[in-house]
């Protein structure tokens, strides 16, 4: 199992840098304290155990950015909160 590493602009993961930024806010049908990671460039980048979403489109030509919700209870959340401003 390959292992995510979390710096403050970036995940690096199977060997490759992927571009993010965090935000955290209230969020609906999300726990307090649930942080977003986005991915800053466009296609599926985030790794899959983030469990990212993306509603890309090609059909219409709806391109979408990778994001993912990490939750309080994330195995991750720890490793990530002190990248969040607030």
């Amino acid at each position: 199992m390959t292992k995510i590493k979390f710096f403050k602009n970036a995940i690096k993961y199977d060997g490759k840098r992927i571009r993010v930024w965090y935000s955290k806010g209230r969020l609906t049908n999300y726990p307090e304290g649930t942080i977003t990671i986005y991915a800053k460039d466009y296609g599926s980048q985030l790794p899959i155990e983030l469990k990212p979403e993306n509603d890309t489109d090609s059909m219409t030509d709806y391109f979408d950015k990778d994001r993912a919700r990490v939750e309080p209870e994330s195995k991750y959340y720890n490793e990530i909160k002190g990248f969040v401003g607030n």
